[in-house]
């Protein structure tokens, strides 16, 4: 199984000809684990009702963790 991260971070403007999020990330606000992949989206639905999301000063991003060994 993969893990999932819902992360909510700080929009920042874009500086030169792109982003490089290893090297600089944006500012985590929140970081909530999920075990699947339709829990992660109803976490993240639930972030992107917020108003600093709608707003556009906010954004949410699922990324996927890596792979849990099933028991067994």
């Amino acid at each position: 199984m993969t893990r999932f991260l819902v992360v909510l971070t700080d929009v920042r403007p874009a500086e030169g000809v792109g982003r490089d999020e290893r090297n600089c990330p944006e500012r985590r606000r929140q970081v909530v684990g999920a075990s699947s992949r339709e829990a992660a989206d109803r976490i993240a639905g639930a972030f992107m009702a917020l108003g600093m999301v709608r707003a556009g000063r906010q954004r949410v991003k699922v990324i996927a963790i890596g792979r849990r060994h099933a028991r067994g």
